[in-house]
């Protein structure tokens, strides 16, 4: 049974560790990609991926192309909206990244954030309690190298929260469909 990747409409056989820099790899062997194409891969809007440009939350893309951290920071904020407000997951990036203006100031690339994140939902398993959250985590930031000390436990931090959100959503939208089947 086939499953998509958080925060995209891209279709896997399974998440196992390193599918999504795999796939990351593949999509931009040839450099950035397009408007159009970050629509169709995240299933938003055009309008709604240039208003987070407009707003700050993604920074503008060179020559009309996202490229793979412009493109992990929208499937970040989009897989985070079904479940976190857009100001909540702003202060979450902020924490582990700084100014969300200034690529400069990150202690982790978005593309390595989410890695780390799918690599992190494939060491759950899908069991999503505290303690295996935790120690997903601990295993996903192992091998870090923190650019300033206290950068992984940051990094700990943000991909725990990721994590509640993501399986927050599972839950919802297991609820809205149980729902819809009793009515």
């Amino acid at each position: 049974m086939a499953t998509t990747l958080p925060g995209t409409t891209i279709e896997v056989s399974d998440i196992h560790k390193g599918v999504s820099r795999q796939l990351f790899d593949g999509i931009f062997a040839a450099g950035g990609i397009t408007l159009a194409q970050v629509s169709v891969m995240t299933g938003l809007e055009p309008y709604r991926i240039q208003n987070w440009v407009k707003r700050g939350f993604v920074s503008s893309p060179q020559h009309r192309q996202y490229s793979k951290n412009q493109f992990a920071r929208i499937v970040i904020i989009h897989m985070l909206c079904e479940s976190l407000q857009l100001d909540r997951i702003c202060e979450l990036l902020s924490y582990i990244n700084g100014n969300l203006h200034d690529e400069s100031d990150d202690v982790i690339g978005d593309s390595e954030l989410y890695h780390r994140y799918t690599d992190m939902i494939a060491e759950t398993g899908g069991t999503i309690s505290h303690e295996a959250i935790r120690q997903a985590a601990k295993a996903a930031a192992a091998d870090y190298a923190e650019p300033l000390p206290g950068a992984r436990q940051r990094l700990e931090k943000t991909l725990q929260v990721m994590a509640y959100a993501h399986y927050a959503a599972i839950a919802r939208h297991t609820a809205d469909e149980t729902l819809s089947h009793l009515l």
